[in-house]
């Protein structure tokens, strides 16, 4: 198993920040996850609150081992949004 696909900062405040996760098993890799601006496209668990805000909290798909490569997949996606129009 490959070695940049995790990591964890067990000294961080936060650590987990997610309520209900595992910290054996918690990557903080994508702390800010890079697919919250693909808005309801991402593929993650996420809701949006009353005043239409994205709302992560209960989404663990960046913080485990195993969808390193289906958020690296969606990079082509997260460029093109950076993309000079």
């Amino acid at each position: 198993m490959p070695n940049y696909d995790f990591f964890q900062h067990k000294t961080c405040e936060y650590f987990p920040c997610h309520q209900g996760a595992d910290p054996e098993k918690f990557s903080c890799l994508f702390c800010y996850c890079p697919l919250y601006a693909l808005g309801d496209k991402c593929g993650g668990a996420f809701t949006y609150t009353e005043s239409g805000i994205k709302d992560c909290s209960n989404c663990l798909k960046p913080h485990k081992r195993e969808n390193y490569g289906k958020i690296m997949e969606k990079m082509g996606d997260i460029m093109d949004l950076a993309k000079k129009p």
